[in-house]
């Protein structure tokens, strides 16, 4: 299984006995530097740039967001609501299919509507119409699938066969980009210029006849752009590029790259035995808290593992047989009580959390490690968990 690499950057020397366990910690102050990065290619390159609520929404940091970036994106109603509570600048919304009675609210909260097929919009056309004249003011948008792989896991590449997301760009005509305001596509996922490059090198043929008709071109996320080894200043030329061969506003939707690096998940030894291995079973779950870990797969970095020794197999609490994260030489004696944490687990882990088993969910922490502020954000209690039921 893959280990994604995690830099532990300020978390090396945090303390992780001050939070409870199990519990998300973000740092602020690596938060901000990776706005930073963003904010700066946005300066230089004049593009847009907005902030993926799918991966990482947590709204009690909304206002630093806000401060360096464009707007967010949004996946449905839900988050459109939270974007118009909590977040500063535009809305983009995009679903693979709308409810026709999500669609009122969506349209009274976006700047842009992005619709998954033309189809779609000729159906909503009417619910567009009525909005439009009660003068709600937004723009209609087309994903396209660009029918270029470029993804390295099929079950995480919008582009890979028979793919439900897009309108497959070879079937593109004149009469499906009637009413259309603007093209999105979205074929990266944690990549870097090159496959954006070679995307853009196979979409440019086909959109090109309608550069005068289109207001903007939203490249989707997937932009690893605050990673360290990122191309940042070849990006900011390419950009520059598109955007005198197009004359069109161009977006980003980076998700993972807002909060990368930003997180740790800490987490505690609850028991230990033999079977083969050692095993240790812990207050953090694989299936409830890091679920990517077995849907991706993947295997989480740990802050401290030890690069020699014999490593232990460490697993959740639910009674699912395969909730395990996987196999760690600890920092720490494999005893119950002892502490520990996975690096990089500010996006998507939170924003995936579930209660299956009554396993509870994390607590949620903001660490500003240049001042070494501390506050708790949120804890849930069992009221989470019965309220989600009936």
């Amino acid at each position: 299984m893959e280990t994604r690499a995690g830099d532990p950057g300020a978390f090396a020397r945090f303390d992780l006995t001050r939070v409870d366990s199990p519990a998300f910690v973000v740092d602020a102050a690596k938060l901000r530097e990776n706005l930073r990065v963003l904010a700066d290619i946005r300066d230089r390159a004049d593009v847009k740039v907005l902030a993926a609520l799918k991966a990482f929404s947590m709204w009690s940091v909304a206002p630093m967001i806000g401060e360096y970036l464009d707007g967010v994106t949004t996946s449905g109603v839900w988050e459109a609501l939270l974007a118009g509570e909590f977040y500063d600048g535009e809305i983009a919304t995009y679903s693979p299919a709308y409810k026709p009675d999500d669609l009122d609210e969506i349209c009274r909260l976006s700047d842009h509507v992005i619709f998954n097929t033309p189809m779609q919009i000729q159906r909503c056309s009417q619910i567009l119409d009525i909005m439009r004249a009660r003068g709600e003011s937004f723009d209609v948008g087309l994903r396209i699938n660009p029918q270029h792989a470029e993804g390295e896991v099929p079950r995480y590449d919008p582009c890979a066969p028979c793919s439900r997301l897009g309108f497959p760009i070879e079937q593109l005509e004149p009469e499906h980009m009637e009413g259309v305001d603007g093209i999105h596509f979205h074929t990266l996922c944690e990549q870097d210029l090159e496959p954006l490059k070679r995307t853009w090198d196979k979409v440019f043929d086909y959109i090109e006849p309608y550069f005068d008709q289109l207001k903007w071109l939203n490249f989707g996320g997937g932009h690893h752009i605050t990673r360290a080894d990122y191309q940042r200043d070849e990006l900011v030329e390419f950009l520059s590029d598109v955007k005198d061969d197009t004359g069109c506003e161009l977006y980003l939707e980076p998700g993972e790259a807002i909060a990368l690096d930003a997180g740790i998940l800490v987490g505690t030894i609850l028991d230990s035995h033999w079977n083969a291995m050692p095993l240790a079973i812990t207050d953090v779950s694989a299936t409830c808290h890091m679920p990517d870990v077995i849907e991706a797969p993947y295997r989480p970095a740990m802050l401290h593992e030890r690069e020699e020794g014999e490593a232990a197999r460490l697993g959740g609490p639910s009674c699912l047989a395969g909730d395990v994260i996987g196999d760690y030489r600890l920092p720490v004696p494999l005893t119950p009580g002892e502490r520990f944490a996975f690096l990089d687990q500010a996006h998507y882990s939170m924003v995936k959390t579930n209660t299956f088993n009554g396993v509870p969910l994390p607590s949620i922490w903001l660490w500003d490690s240049e001042t070494d502020q501390l506050e708790k954000i949120r804890t849930f209690g069992y009221e989470d968990f019965r309220d989600r039921l009936s």
